[in-house]
């Protein structure tokens, strides 16, 4: 199976930083794209940042800036810079990786459980 480990969340002031890692372990053959995704309460799940295993990125419009998506493909890590934070950006954060477990099979899904990251004003 596939585990991936986040750490990396806490508490901050506004306009503090936070840098955010996710490991992915286990039966994996190649992995295509990482992600951070984030969840307020009530609000859905939404992309925060992503990067290709070629390392193109993407960000939300609302990160743009402050956070920054990196990658260790030697160590099947991801990390998310994020800087200038503030209170909006209270969310529990959530890894996500595009793999294949087998070189035959399709890209999968996996999540990461979740990091809470909590900015005060």
């Amino acid at each position: 199976q596939v585990q991936l480990v986040e750490s990396g969340g806490g508490l901050v002031q506004a306009g503090g930083s936070l840098r955010l890692s996710c490991s992915a372990s286990g039966r994996i053959f190649s992995i295509n794209a990482m992600g951070w995704y984030r969840q307020a309460p009530g609000k859905q799940r939404e992309l925060v940042a992503r990067i290709t295993s070629g390392s193109s990125t993407n960000y939300a419009d609302a990160v743009k800036g402050r956070f920054t998506i990196s990658r260790d493909n030697a160590k099947n890590t991801v990390y998310l810079q994020m800087n200038s934070l503030k209170p909006e950006d209270t969310a529990a954060y959530y890894c996500n990786a595009e793999l294949r477990t087998t070189g035959w099979g399709r890209l999968l899904d996996y999540w990461g459980q979740g990091t809470q990251v909590t900015v005060s004003s």
